[in-house]
């Protein structure tokens, strides 16, 4: 599916410019910047400029650029000053999964001790 089969997300604005954002990173396959409401010292989204709602609707043609993720997450990491006390990279796959933007998305989380995966 291209596209404009799909529901357009705030994140589809951000990586057009038309929302203002300090980008931290874009190319043609990923776009990167700080989260509005961080969570952590350091808390950037990086998100594919296809939009794909969520890890289900994943498909072979978009390894290319879920990979781009990990290398720009590697990156900005180290730009950040936070990649040698480590960070944590999160994806949240629908309601349950604590997703809120259909359009899938990593989280870098970092600069602090991140503490449990889950608490319950």
């Amino acid at each position: 599916m291209d596209n404009t089969d799909w529901q357009e997300t705030i994140f589809s604005k951000i990586i057009r410019q038309e929302i203002p954002t300090e980008l931290l990173y874009q190319d043609e396959l990923v776009t990167a910047f700080r989260d509005i409401s961080p969570r952590a010292k350091s808390h950037i989204l990086i998100i594919p400029n296809k939009l794909i709602p969520t890890v289900n609707d994943v498909t072979e043609n978009d390894e290319l650029a879920l990979g781009r993720l990990f290398t720009v997450a590697k990156k900005l990491a180290e730009q950040e000053g936070i990649a040698e006390d480590g960070y944590r990279l999160i994806m949240n796959c629908n309601k349950h999964g604590g997703q809120e933007v259909y359009h899938i998305h990593m989280h870098l989380l970092g600069g602090q001790p991140m503490g449990p995966m889950v608490s319950v």
